[in-house]
């Protein structure tokens, strides 16, 4: 039996409630539509949290959800939703109090990052809190025309010297206030005559300066600002958005910026660590007690006999992962030959989920 088909049969007898948890116990599972109101709330639960945990670069605002599977146990209150959502950058910088909501996803054509991402959540008190989740990180180059700007490498020399010459040109427009290099957002050049036309998207921060040294206040009460700059080495313009000192949360979950701000600090010599990288990627793995139940379009990974019900998450252009048991998530030990399984199942019929959902933005 191919991997298709074994994929096939595991959703089948998924759907006639055949996966049975770890002493017996059934496992219910339900496949929402992915435009549901259920679907939406575990969706931006997942985008949320994601945000919360990314350290660098930009928010991510949800553009599809691409499949939603809610596991259950009957007699227990544990409820478990696996979702998978498409992301997609915005221009909002995780230290900007801006909502999410509030922010604008970049268009195509000034190279849009896509963030794929397989979520778990848990019901706990009526609210979804995510347990664990991995994710992909990629730049979209589909709409690019040629001779438009091209993302650079975030450690680019020649594009670095520019962010340090129009910041030195912001602080001598500035009064009473001089601000240092946070971290640089993304770089880009355009080719044109005379040489490379550069933009730049960068953090600063208010800093303390004594005897030609300056070093970044506090990050917790200093004011922030991104900058954006465009231009060559002399002739350029600089524009920066400044931050309130006083933090709210990112969004109205309570659960952001404090927590990148523990983890935000000023780059070593005003130089980002992202070596070779041209964007900012979201955090990629997080799963705690190896939950079983994320799957990865990146990876291939041949079907073994341990089976979750993340098996019944794959598609067709996608083979299964396999899956680690824990205590917290009901595993399903797959003991019966799969060609036993199959005729257990020759009289149902597959149905595809209503998913998909629709695209927010492209």
């Amino acid at each position: 039996m191919n991997g298709l088909s074994l994929t096939l049969t595991l959703t089948a007898l998924a759907a006639l409630g055949l996966l049975a948890a770890p002493g017996g116990a059934q496992l219910s599972l339900r496949q929402p539509d992915c435009d549901s109101a259920e679907a939406e709330e575990a969706g931006v639960a997942a985008r949320d949290h994601l945000n919360a945990q990314h350290s660098h670069g930009y928010k991510y605002q949800l553009n599809r959800i691409e499949d939603i599977k809610i596991l259950s146990k009957p007699g227990s209150n544990d409820t478990y939703y696996v979702v998978e959502v498409d992301l997609l950058e915005t221009d909002c910088h995780v230290l900007d109090p801006t909502p999410v909501a509030n922010c604008t996803v970049r268009p195509k054509a000034l190279t849009a990052v896509e963030g794929d991402c397989d979520v778990v959540l848990k019901r706990l008190a009526g609210v979804l809190t995510v347990t664990a989740f991995k994710c992909k990180t990629e730049e979209s180059t589909e709409d690019l025309c040629l001779g438009c700007p091209s993302l650079l490498p975030l450690n680019d020399s020649k594009a670095l010297d520019f962010v340090h010459a129009s910041l030195a040109t912001f602080n001598n427009q500035t009064l009473n206030a001089t601000y240092s290099l946070l971290e640089v957002g993304r770089m880009s050049a355009q080719v044109v005559a005379g040489g490379p036309r550069y933009l730049a998207e960068y953090i600063i921060t208010e800093s303390n300066c004594t005897n030609d040294w300056c070093g970044p206040l506090d990050l917790v009460t200093a004011t922030r600002g991104i900058c954006t700059a465009q231009g060559s080495g002399v002739a350029h313009t600089v524009d920066c958005k400044m931050f309130s000192a006083t933090v709210p949360p990112v969004d109205g979950n309570s659960t952001g910026l404090p927590h990148v701000l523990s983890k935000f600090h000023a780059q070593t010599q005003n130089v980002s660590r992202r070596h070779g990288l041209r964007h900012h990627k979201l955090t990629s793995l997080h799963d705690p007690h190896l939950s079983g139940l994320l799957s990865s379009e990146s990876e291939s990974a041949e079907v073994v006999s341990t089976a979750s019900p993340a098996a019944s998450n794959s598609t067709s252009n996608s083979t299964s992962s396999s899956a680690s048991a824990s205590d917290e998530v009901p595993v399903e030990r797959v003991k019966r030959d799969v060609a036993a399984a199959a005729a257990a199942v020759t009289e149902a019929v597959v149905l595809a989920p209503p998913c998909p959902g629709r695209r927010r933005y492209f």
